[in-house]
């Protein structure tokens, strides 16, 4: 079993930047292959960022240069560092793991484990 808890939503205006914090136990962190997601109101879940099969991240069209997904094995916690907020990046922003794979996929049936999700909001 994998758990994750994310921290560092809250409330941004567009431009500015915030950096989410996924802390995993349960696993070694090294191990599990993790993703971002979000949600927004009405919406469907949506893939945000992963790290891909040489470790370099992977990401949507719609944030790729303003988000950077990273990791620290030794904190047990990756990241998303997210800057250029706009409006439309307002969700609520899930981490999710797998042990079954080395890196991670844009589909969020790859993931077995997810976070409790934090929300994001982005005025204008």
């Amino acid at each position: 079993q994998v758990q994750l808890v994310e921290s560092g939503g809250g409330l941004v205006q567009t431009g500015g930047s915030l950096r989410l914090a996924c802390a995993a136990s349960g696993r070694t962190f090294s191990n599990i292959a993790m993703g971002w997601f979000r949600q927004a109101p009405g919406k469907e879940r949506e893939f945000v960022a992963t790290f891909n099969w040489n470790g370099g991240g992977s990401y949507a069209d719609s944030v790729k240069g303003r988000f950077t997904i990273s990791r620290d094995n030794t904190k047990n916690t990756g990241y998303l560092q997210m800057n250029s907020l706009k409006p439309e990046d307002t969700a609520v922003y899930y981490c999710a793991a797998t042990t079954s794979r080395y890196y991670g996929t844009s589909y969020s049936g790859s993931y077995d484990y997810w976070g409790q999700g934090t929300q994001v909001t982005v005025s204008s």
